[in-house]
């Protein structure tokens, strides 16, 4: 994705987030104020992103459309049974 014009409308944009993955949106569920973003990655996994309605509505995030999934946490924890 460095150097990528596509994803920003024509600015080129370098990040600090180490983890992008590119994926599909195989589903948009918007409500009220937010939307839930249903993007399919390699392997058939999905990741689930909420994000606000607007920001879905100005990216134009539709099924089948191209993203990108960028992670940039402080935290990632895990836990076992």
């Amino acid at each position: 994705m460095e150097g990528s014009s596509r994803a920003t409308g024509g600015v080129a944009v370098k990040l600090s987030a180490r983890n992008v993955i590119q994926g599909t949106v195989k589903k948009v569920t918007p409500g009220a104020v937010n939307s839930e973003v249903v993007v399919e990655i390699a392997g058939g996994i999905e990741v689930v992103s909420i994000i606000t309605k607007s920001s879905a509505e100005r990216l134009g995030l539709a099924e089948g459309k191209s993203v990108y999934v960028v992670v940039k946490a402080s935290n990632v924890m895990l836990a076992v049974d």
